[in-house]
């Protein structure tokens, strides 16, 4: 496969500026042209719920510094959404009337937070979280809220309400699940969190969902279906986030059954020469026979690496584990966990290392004696061994994971 003279990479976040930086690093001489439609250099996601929110920092890392993209010949042009694919003539259209020319092009969109279809749910004081404009907006509005009420306890639904906390406000979670992280890391382990955030003044209402959100000129209250009425003066969702695939359904890419686009090994689409990673991309993963769609930091970060030297002939599969973390909280009373692999927490045997009540723990699960995921919670001395543990999916007994030394096996 000859090399391309012109790549371009529709989505300016973590997975495409990634790509970009590493074809330079590769040696690519060719023209690389990158389309975002956010005003702001390429930045990670994870500090905008974590430290930026929290008044820890007011920026979040940025993929790259401000000169590298000039400095490397990367044409970034931000604050441009494309509209349109046209793969018969290898062009891209915007909404600046560019159209750009491609030999090769990844689409790296991200995703867009769903948002809550009630009645209310524009009202002014209604946020959700994904932009770094959307990460600002909240903090201030946290500052001087009293009441907050988070529609969603999944990882920042939680995040959430943790940053709310240390703002001094008053904090409900509302959800249809039993638990917080109920369906990522079942009963045992979802009940940590939940005390987690009791201990420190989070109410929780859950099994219910929201009816409406009440105010006039802005957010008053949220009512549930119960007919029960929260105060609040600010309203969160987050309710999870939908794959930006809209250029690619009308582009003719064959859609996943899980709300993303289909890629195979490589990352390539089912269009010659168009490849997909990060949040869009349901990728058919070597290690687990089948398609694997992830939305967390490091999938991005890791395909979008990956994809560079297949976007240049490489054609090698990506087999790297999912990965994700989280930090809840400071001082004894504290979450700092790491994530690694794909488990089923419903049908898979949790076998936990350490003191759940203690917050200093791993919770392995597995299947048909095989480590499908491991969790380190507070546990900071093992993360190599974990992370050779999961991509083996390791066949271990339950003695040896918590009693041996975990460096020692995998």
């Amino acid at each position: 496969m000859p090399e391309p003279q012109r790549i371009v990479i529709v989505g300016a976040g973590l997975a495409g500026a990634t790509a970009a930086a590493t074809l330079r690093e590769r040696g690519y001489a060719g023209e690389v042209v990158m389309l975002g439609s956010d005003r702001h250099p390429p930045y990670e996601l994870p500090a905008l719920s974590k430290a930026l929110l929290l008044g820890d920092r007011d920026e979040p890392a940025w993929v790259r510094d401000a000169g590298f993209y000039a400095d490397h010949d990367i044409q970034l042009y931000g604050g441009r959404t494309v509209t349109r694919l046209e793969p018969g003539a290898r062009r891209v259209h915007d909404d600046h009337a560019g159209s750009h020319r491609y030999d090769r092009l990844l689409l790296a969109t991200g995703s867009r937070p769903r948002q809550l279809h009630v009645p209310g749910g524009k009202l002014p004081g209604v946020h959700t979280l994904r932009t770094l404009d959307d990460a600002l907006a909240l903090r201030t509005a946290l500052r001087d809220a009293e009441r907050v009420v988070i529609v969603g306890a999944g990882w920042i639904g939680t995040e959430v309400a943790a940053a709310a906390r240390k703002h001094g406000a008053d904090v409900t979670v509302v959800d249809l699940v039993r638990l917080p992280l109920q369906g990522v890391l079942g009963d045992e382990v979802a009940a940590v969190f939940r005390d987690l955030h009791t201990e420190h003044g989070v109410r929780w209402r859950l099994g219910t969902r929201v009816a409406e959100i009440t105010g006039t000129d802005r957010v008053r209250a949220v009512r549930l279906e119960d007919g029960t009425e929260l105060p609040a003066d600010v309203v969160v969702v987050a309710v999870g986030v939908e794959p930006r695939v809209d250029l690619a359904h009308t582009a003719s890419l064959d859609p996943a059954d899980d709300g993303g686009i289909v890629v195979d090994a490589m990352l390539r689409t089912s269009v010659p020469d168009i490849y997909a990673v990060g949040d869009i991309a349901s990728h058919f993963h070597p290690r687990y026979g089948h398609r694997v769609r992830v939305e967390h930091w490091a999938n991005a970060k890791d395909q979008g690496a990956h994809v560079a030297g297949n976007l240049l002939g490489a054609d090698e599969p990506f087999l790297r584990s999912p990965y994700f973390f989280t930090d809840q909280y400071d001082g004894d009373r504290a979450i700092g966990c790491e994530y690694r692999g794909l488990a089923d927490p419903v049908a898979d045997k949790l076998v936990v290392r350490g003191d759940l009540d203690a917050l200093e723990f791993v919770a392995f699960w597995l299947r048909n004696g095989r480590v499908r995921a491991a969790m380190n919670v507070n546990v900071w001395d093992y993360g190599e061994a974990l992370d050779r543990i999961v991509d083996a999916q390791a066949t271990l007994n339950e003695d040896a994971l918590k009693g041996e030394d975990l460096n020692s096996l995998g």
